[in-house]
């Protein structure tokens, strides 16, 4: 009898192999439909022949590859929830693939849910810490949730592990730059283009640190480089720049009917004859240029802008060049009576009053006139102190 129960036993487990050789063959069958659906871009299709496959399989040696068939499936049907279940279902199967962790990772880091990323990061650096890629993943998703100190420690494992790799150097870059540190992270970045002459991205991260810093020439200068390596990183750090880079007034149009370049003393009627009688008042014009596109709102209030005498520590640049003015000269208006934006050319046309005396023999020194813009630009930032006023003696300052 106890042999008879041991031979009944083995058959069993003989039926038993049997019968999962069969079910492995049939799922695997379901994997195989399943990437020629995918392939056709039936994803419905698709989508329940990798079920099918891991329900009938679930610890086949090729579950894992199936999960991510079947998440990538759902990405395409749109259905980031059902991708994530995927993920978690086949993590549950395969405990210790931290290729599964770290796709799922890449899926929620995608979903812009960083924390929860960064748990499948670290559980991927656990299971497999020698693997540089884990790292820098852990680091870029560290780097997302604002834990920098912890990314840049990631990042240096990354150089550890591969030292003649630039992608260590390029997280370090991405996390000094969020730091505010532009000169280490330029150093970084550098090293990287040293390593690998054609990683781009370092050129562009580069150009972003240098718009950040303010020196808008060495930004405008990656951004040409780039336009004969990579047109899409040229256009995206063109349109950084634009973005973080101040507004300027560039220059006053000649077709101003304000004749700012008429040196002291000048006869208020010099600059229209309706001014020659006393008591009359005449509009005047300056039109300036900007370097980018204005907000018209702040643009086109006459509070945002000012006009006065100008005064300086330098005699030359100050009105009527420092000497004592005379109870004759005429004082300009505080504020233009009116602003008008072209957005198509980025200019602005002010219109302003001048009132002569009751004498008729009223003065101004035009060249010393200031004006002003104290508003912003169409991505709010705001005008550029070196760039902000005009007059005619000195040009924009």
């Amino acid at each position: 009898m106890e042999d008879v129960g041991i031979i009944g036993a083995e058959n069993l487990f003989v039926s038993s192999l049997a019968q999962q050789s069969q079910l492995d063959a049939i799922s695997s069958q379901a994997l195989s439909k399943g990437i020629d659906f995918y392939q056709k871009k039936e994803y419905e299709k698709a989508a329940r022949e990798f079920e099918k496959s891991i329900n009938l399989s679930p610890t086949s040696s090729f579950t894992a590859d199936t999960t991510k068939y079947l998440s990538q499936a759902y990405l395409k049907l749109e259905k980031p929830d059902k991708a994530i279940e995927a993920y978690n279902r086949g993590i549950e199967l395969n405990r210790d693939d931290d290729n599964l962790r770290s796709a799922l990772g890449n899926l929620l880091y995608a979903e812009e849910r960083y924390d929860d990323a960064v748990v499948q990061y670290r559980e991927a650096v656990r299971i497999n810490p020698g693997l540089s890629s884990n790292h820098y993943s852990l680091g870029q998703g560290l780097m997302k949730a604002d834990k920098l100190d912890q990314a840049e420690t990631e990042f240096r494992t990354v150089l550890r592990l591969e030292p003649h790799s630039p992608h260590g150097n390029f997280g370090l870059g991405l996390t000094f730059a969020r730091q505010g540190e532009f000169d280490d992270a330029i150093e970084q970045f550098e090293t990287v283009i040293k390593k690998q002459g054609d990683y781009y991205d370092a050129y562009a991260e580069m150009g972003y640190v240098y718009a950040d810093k303010g020196e808008i020439d060495e930004a405008e200068e990656i951004a040409e480089f780039l336009e004969d390596t990579d047109e899409d990183l040229a256009e995206t750090l063109r349109m950084y720049i634009n973005k973080v880079e101040p507004p300027k007034i560039m220059f006053s149009w000649g077709s101003a009917t304000f004749r700012s370049k008429m040196p002291m003393n000048t006869p208020l009627s010099a600059l229209d004859s309706y001014l020659e009688t006393p008591g009359a008042s005449k509009s005047f014009t300056m039109k300036f240029q900007f370097n980018k596109e204005m907000d018209r709102s702040s643009i086109q209030n006459p509070l945002n802008w000012s006009i006065s005498r100008a005064q300086s520590g330098n005699l030359a640049k100050t009105y009527n060049f420092g000497n004592a003015i005379a109870d004759t000269e005429i004082a300009p208006p505080a504020f233009p009576d009116y602003v008008i934006y072209d957005a198509k050319t980025r200019s602005a046309t002010i219109g302003f009053t001048l009132t002569q005396n009751e004498a008729g023999d009223g003065s101004i020194d035009p060249q010393h006139i200031v004006f002003a813009f104290a508003g912003k630009d169409a991505e709010g930032m705001k005008i550029d102190p070196d760039h902000d006023e005009y007059t005619g003696f000195s040009g924009v300052a």
